[in-house]
């Protein structure tokens, strides 16, 4: 959607992958049905600059990204003020949150994706940092504070970043009522205000949403609860609904959330930040206690348990992925001050005579250092490798006589926004459905008659074709021919189909 505005096209995506949003029209149309906009604006900046290309995005979310060590060392040495921690060991907390935060794998992957993930995290940090100094001390909550202004400019900036600003919002609200020994009408103010100031800046998106989309919010929040799997954000004939959800028992749907829990907790949280994450997590109900961290507390309670009880599949597709930096960084913190905790217990113990408050940061650098060495690499080959298969994709198929250009029409995907991105055609997202529903699909947008599959997906494809399904004879393979000789095929678990029924 960036280089589309970059390139004057407007805010347009010429991926359809959601259909239950419409209008359901040949791609392109308007963009954002799901997501929010802020990342994208913040990649088009960059990319008006030096080009539209994917390393160009990149740089928005690399320079937002560094602000994160900045705010949680803030947050950090706020913490260490709170707890009257010596000033040496407050110092080491806090250089070493941001330092440790800096080198990270989880939010140093999340700094080098031009997605929600970093955007987010700098708001929740910055807004939290500053619920806490207004809530301290309200100064009468004056309309024009700059502060409450701050305060709301964040909040509305988290609104066209990621629906979670709404447990944000909330938990401001609590903090100004319940928390703050200020007569009503302050607390009102406090609340007021902010509450105005957010509403002018989502206002604007609001209204465009509803010019083209029939409603003012982001879409798709009750159908994603309903997802039984991730492949129904593609449905098409068999869309997510209560029905279908309920018919699936409790049993199943009780493995569902205890799925959605693992994969949030060990996948998301713990795995890339080992031991580190381990020691935040265990530490954190008695590190996590004051005032300095109750903003960041809560939105990342909030936050695990809604994404993994409440859109336990969705969830495994990435929704509390993108949204759980400001957790990240709650471990670390919380890890860090637990072994500061327990190094001054050892030394006391031990005897310890000299200063060793530099001992936890270390250890946490280090360990994190570890991580990111090994992984980064890894990460940054499967994306060379990516990139590879789709320019492979796009000249074998003008080779065999099926340029993947405006010629070849609508072009169904289970990757639709990676082949529409790289060959710059529209796409349509390839639904989890037996063939005679994708038949359909195709023949409710003109001139569709190709189906790429990037590997397998789901329970049908390319099961289906095999094994006898209706209309599974209406999608003829295509042979891509030879791959490059003397390495591996890029394109070896690709296929493409004619779709030749009409």
């Amino acid at each position: 959607m960036a280089r589309n505005l970059v390139e004057g096209r407007g805010l347009v995506s010429d991926a359809l992958w959601s259909y239950q949003t419409p209008p359901l029209i040949v791609p392109p149309r308007a963009a954002f049905e799901v997501w929010l906009p802020l990342p994208s604006f913040l990649a088009a900046l960059p990319m008006a600059l030096f080009g539209t290309t994917f390393r160009a995005a990149q740089v928005s979310s690399v320079l937002v990204g560094a602000l994160v060590p900045v705010l949680a060392w803030r947050l950090a040495a706020d913490v260490a003020r709170e707890r009257s921690l010596p000033v040496g060991r407050a110092r080491s907390v806090a250089l070493g949150t941001g330092l440790v935060t800096a080198v990270y794998l989880p939010l140093v992957l999340g700094a080098t994706v031009p997605d929600s993930t970093a955007p987010f995290t700098v708001l929740v940090l910055a807004a939290s940092l500053l619920m806490v100094r207004i809530a301290r001390d309200p100064r009468g909550a004056r309309p024009l504070d700059p502060r409450l202004i701050w305060l709301g400019l964040l909040l509305g900036l988290t609104a066209l970043t990621r629906n979670e600003a709404v447990w944000l919002a909330l938990i401001w609200a609590a903090m100004a009522w319940f928390g703050t020994p200020a007569p009503a009408a302050v607390r009102a103010r406090m609340i007021g205000v902010v509450a105005v100031v957010a509403a002018v800046v989502f206002a604007p998106w609001a209204y465009r949403d509803l010019v083209e989309f029939g409603t003012p919010l982001p879409g798709q929040a009750v159908s994603n609860a309903l997802y039984l799997s991730g492949y129904d954000i593609f449905a098409w004939n068999d869309p997510p609904t209560l029905s279908r959800y309920l018919a699936q028992g409790p049993g199943w749907l009780v493995q569902l959330r205890i799925a959605g829990i693992g994969h949030n907790l060990f996948q998301v949280l713990l795995f890339l930040g080992i031991p580190l994450s381990l020691f935040g997590l265990v530490a954190l109900p008695w590190q996590g206690r004051g005032s300095v961290l109750r903003p960041l507390l809560w939105v990342s309670l909030i936050t695990f348990w809604v994404t993994s009880l409440v859109f336990p599949a969705a969830t495994q597709w990435g929704t509390f992925l993108h949204g759980a930096g400001p957790v990240h960084v709650l471990l670390v913190i919380s890890g860090l001050l637990a072994l500061d905790a327990g190094i001054v217990r050892l030394g006391r113990r031990r005897g310890w005579t000299r200063p060793v408050a530099w001992l936890g940061p270390a250890l946490g650098i280090f360990g994190s250092l570890l991580f990111s060495v090994a992984l980064l690499p890894v990460y940054g080959s499967q994306s060379v490798a990516t990139e590879r298969l789709y320019g492979e994709l796009g000249a074998r198929m003008a080779a065999i006589g099926h340029p993947l250009d405006k010629s070849a029409g609508p072009v169904i995907s289970n990757f639709p926004i990676w082949l529409a991105e790289t060959q710059r055609i529209p796409t349509l997202g390839l639904p989890n459905e037996p063939p005679a529903d994708v038949l359909d699909l195709a023949r409710n947008f003109a001139g569709t008659s190709l189906l790429v599959l990037i590997d397998s997906q789901g329970a049908h494809w390319p099961a289906d074709l095999t094994n006898g399904s209706p209309e599974a004879a209406c999608f003829r393979e295509l042979d891509l021919g030879p791959g490059p000789a003397g390495e591996p095929d890029p394109l070896a678990a690709t296929r493409v189909f004619e779709i030749v029924c009409p």
